[in-house]
């Protein structure tokens, strides 16, 4: 079940980058399950990854790797996420590496590699490996929409974007794929997200890019409250577009950062709109908040509530339950008679109380959409964020009770 109708996009090829796709049978043979990325020589590859402190094994070593050499490929699998394995997961990671770089020249901290799936299960090492020859063999320049179902899990649909960028410098062309559905409240990224562009650009610029990126976008969605232990997202600029570099604080420099926020967060609204079990798209701001983070953990809170996220499920007008969550969301000062909230345009509740102008029906009216606003404004201050969420319906705790099953 998923919100809205959603399909990939015609993939455009991005310069310096090749995609090869294969099977593993890590969960089920014929499944394609090892996605390969293979970076050209003089890219700049930039990423983030999850901040649960149970990281997986192969997102200690990437982050190991990445600080040591320039990546030369990624190696994705799905169906086990090699985490919670100790001192064996990081062999089995690092075995991984090494025998990819054996098998494409290059060294192994030149390959950063990427899990998704069942946490507390030792990878399937042998399996992994066997399917290296057959993801080389496949590589290909245009193989995104093979990659976004590579890498898909609880998914239904494959999630993916691609688009072209008018800089003076020239076009950029810009694709990127992103796994996502449950466990989704990143503190930095999506579960597995990796975007691409060919243009020139600095390490700093591109950390910089990403981090903006990142903020605006995965780290402002939320299906369930869970940080996964394997989230990492990857920006790669390959620099073969052209010779001119798209320097930090030029016009370029801000149309390629909107443009690559703008992808990111599209990639991170599909994780929504696919969201485990999720009938409902809801789409949280809290506004009139004397800080960022006061906004935010507003915002986090009604979108964790399951009383509000069961009631949005029903269709029911319970607002009571977003005043309530308002009122327990943890903010040190707090002036209720300033607090007013909507539904899309029904105001609901006018200066701390029921608004005059509310009805039974016209909150079902807006309950009953598939697209919902939920506007707070709390009357303190200019600061403003935004988050996107889903209901909690029967069929995501089905999904998750029958997981490993």
């Amino acid at each position: 079940m998923a919100v809205g109708i959603s399909k990939l996009p015609e993939f455009t090829p991005v310069k310096g980058l090749r995609i090869g796709v294969a099977s593993a049978g890590i969960k089920r043979v014929g499944r394609k399950d090892i996605v390969l990325m293979e970076i050209d020589c003089g890219a700049t590859t930039s990423a983030v990854f999850t901040l649960n402190q149970f990281c997986a094994a192969p997102v200690q070593l990437s982050k190991k790797h990445l600080a040591t050499a320039p990546t030369r490929y990624l190696l994705i699998n799905t169906g086990n996420a090699n985490a919670g394995t100790g001192s064996r997961g990081m062999a089995d990671a690092q075995r991984t590496c090494n025998v990819l770089a054996e098998k494409t020249g290059v060294s192994p901290e030149a390959v950063l590699p990427f899990s998704t799936g069942v946490i507390g299960e030792y990878l399937p090492v042998d399996k992994v490996i066997n399917a290296l020859d057959d993801a080389i063999a496949n590589l290909s320049d245009n193989a995104w929409a093979l990659a976004a179902e590579g890498i898909m899990t609880t998914d239904t649909r494959p999630k993916g974007v691609s688009r072209k960028i008018e800089l003076s410098v020239g076009t950029i062309t810009l694709a990127g794929i992103s796994k996502g559905a449950g466990m989704i409240c990143p503190n930095m990224a999506t579960m597995l997200g990796y975007i691409a562009c060919d243009a020139k650009v600095s390490q700093a610029a591109l950390d910089k890019i990403l981090t903006n990126a990142v903020n605006a976008s995965f780290n402002r969605i939320t299906i369930d409250g869970d940080t996964s232990t394997n989230d990492s997202c990857v920006l790669i600029a390959t620099g073969k577009a052209g010779d001119a570099e798209v320097v930090e604080g030029s016009a370029d420099y801000a149309l390629l950062s909107e443009a690559v926020t703008e992808a990111f967060r599209e990639l991170a609204q599909a994780i929504v709109r696919d969201g485990e079990g999720a009938t409902k798209f809801i789409t949280i701001t809290v506004e009139g908040a004397q800080t960022s983070s006061d906004a935010l953990k507003v915002g986090y809170a009604i979108a964790h509530s399951p009383l509000v996220k069961t009631a949005l499920f029903a269709s029911d007008p319970n607002w009571g339950r977003i005043l309530a969550v308002v009122g327990r969301a943890g903010l040190d000062k707090l002036d209720i008679d300033r607090v007013n909230i909507k539904l899309d345009d029904v105001c609901i509740v006018d200066k701390g109380e029921k608004s005059a102008s509310y009805t039974e029906a016209l909150g079902k009216a807006v309950m009953s959409k598939e697209e919902i606003l939920i506007r707070v404004n709390l009357g303190a201050g200019d600061a403003t964020e935004t988050i996107w969420t889903t209901d909690l319906s029967h069929e995501y705790v089905t999904i998750n009770a029958e997981y490993r099953t």
